[in-house]
């Protein structure tokens, strides 16, 4: 009679103990991002570092090529899920050290499978407390954006009005389903990864130059009104949606 309820406890934790086993992604998190400061990693990530060291990093580069590519999109992936700062001077980074379509295929590779991560791990720590702490408001909030999901990703992936860390994590609190988050963040990211990868490819002569790469190229007319324009095309499905419904009411 005392194997019934051995088996019970082991499969039914008591609440303090899943409390403290939700907290441990958490931790994990937090500790990566704390070791990335102590042990000096922001000093790596400068455009004086690469500037120093480009030809010796692009030696190696071209002699290591495959694991290369594979130290590159660890590194991405890595930052991504540690929220680490420099995502962006890695973007740069690829498109100098690999060209500018290869590049773009490295950074959303990396970046998918890092925002895949934090994804996981927000929605098994965090889910349940965010809904026990905001209630009504949050299930109707889960609730108007699980009905066009997909079309809501690629947007908030598309315009950077939001900080990408920020975005990997609100899904994960609204119910998207993991797949829908996949190809939302694999396709919305592709322009921006694109655009910084192309900067970066042209790092030598600004360099050489003895300038800084100019990073506000993005908020461009020419460059961001197609991505606003990809953003719309996005949206037109739930526009569409919604016009449908209030005729039909």
């Amino acid at each position: 009679m005392t194997a019934p309820i051995r088996m019970n406890t082991i499969e039914n934790p008591p609440p303090s103990k899943k409390k403290k086993l939700h907290i441990i992604p958490l931790l994990i998190i937090a500790s990566g991002f704390m070791a990335f400061f102590v042990f000096g990693g922001a000093d790596y990530l400068s455009f004086d570092t690469l500037r120093d060291n480009r030809q010796a990093i692009l030696d190696w580069t071209q002699e290591h090529y495959i694991l290369a590519i594979l130290g590159f999109i660890l590194a991405y992936h890595i930052a991504v899920m540690f929220s680490l700062p420099g995502a962006i001077w890695l973007s740069l980074s690829g498109g100098f050290l690999f060209g500018t379509v290869e590049a773009t295929l490295y950074i959303v590779l990396g970046a998918t499978a890092g925002a895949i991560g934090i994804f996981l791990l927000a929605r098994y720590a965090l889910y349940d407390f965010f809904h026990a702490k905001v209630g009504k408001s949050l299930n109707r909030m889960e609730k108007g954006f699980e009905e066009d999901a997909l079309s809501y990703m690629l947007v908030l992936r598309l315009v950077p009005l939001f900080p990408f860390w920020l975005v990997n994590l609100v899904p994960a609190l609204l119910g998207v389903k993991l797949r829908t988050y996949i190809i939302g963040t694999f396709f919305g990211i592709i322009p921006g990864a694109f655009v910084y990868a192309s900067v970066g490819s042209g790092l030598g002569a600004v360099f050489d130059a003895g300038k800084t790469p100019d990073l506000s190229i993005i908020f461009s007319p020419q460059i961001l009104t197609p991505i606003i324009g990809l953003a719309a095309l996005a949206m037109a499905p739930v526009v569409y949606k919604k016009i449908k419904n209030r005729r039909a009411q």
